[in-house]
């Protein structure tokens, strides 16, 4: 009896090992990375950024290949800094001096910028 649920078991299990094989093989593409190539390392789930130094090791899974665009992305995007449009407040009697600050706020699941301004003949105590 004992040897026959052994037996049993043993089988079952290596049906399973060959059938997870298989869907994995179907979908796995295995990575083409050589040495000194650049990769990018997700850190989307590094919990422990603390390991130790003696042997850092990561998934490959986390591990994506780079490939640098004529603009390289993160080093030289341009930085454009328009000054926003100045709109009348209808129930204010001075035009606006200068925007002090700038928010943005999603409200009614639509983005707007909120101003803070100051008037012109305003002190810097009245805002």
């Amino acid at each position: 009896m004992w040897k026959r649920a052994c037996d049993t078991a043993s089988q079952c299990i290596a049906e399973a090992k060959e059938y997870n094989e298989q869907r994995y093989d179907k979908t796995h593409v295995e990575p083409d990375f050589k040495e000194g190539d650049q990769e990018l390392v997700s850190t989307l789930n590094f919990n422990n950024l603390k390991r130790p130094k003696k042997h850092p090791v990561f998934a490959v899974s986390l591990v994506k290949p780079y490939f640098q665009t004529g603009e390289d992305k993160f080093c030289s995007m341009k930085k454009t800094t328009t000054s926003p449009d100045i709109v009348e407040v209808e129930d204010s009697p001075e035009p606006v001096k200068r925007i002090i600050k700038a928010r943005k706020i999603i409200l009614n699941c639509k983005g707007q910028t909120q101003y803070l301004v100051r008037f012109k003949n305003q002190t810097a105590d009245k805002e």
